[in-house]
């Protein structure tokens, strides 16, 4: 069975949060920005430095995603993607 947890961490703008559960392993975030998503041996995206690339290429990598499936949170906790 699939692990399904959630992994998260703290960028130097946002919360990074992936939902293990939709994520695919298409590995879009990998590609925009690969110092901050790998995919595990599962083939699913795991956040492995939340300072690895600029914060703009943290979004990019999200809105690449196509399940939708890290999510964006700044510093106070509200969600700005999806």
């Amino acid at each position: 069975m699939a692990d399904t947890a959630n992994t998260s961490s703290d960028s130097g703008k946002y919360k990074i949060k992936v939902d293990r559960a939709k994520c695919i392993g298409a590995a879009s975030c990998v590609g925009v920005a690969p110092s901050t998503f790998k995919l595990d041996e599962e083939n699913k995206a795991i956040v492995v430095d939340e300072n690895g690339d600029l914060s703009d290429n943290i979004l990019l990598a999200a809105k690449s995603c196509p399940t939708q499936a890290i999510i964006l949170f700044d510093k106070n906790g509200k969600q700005i993607y999806p």
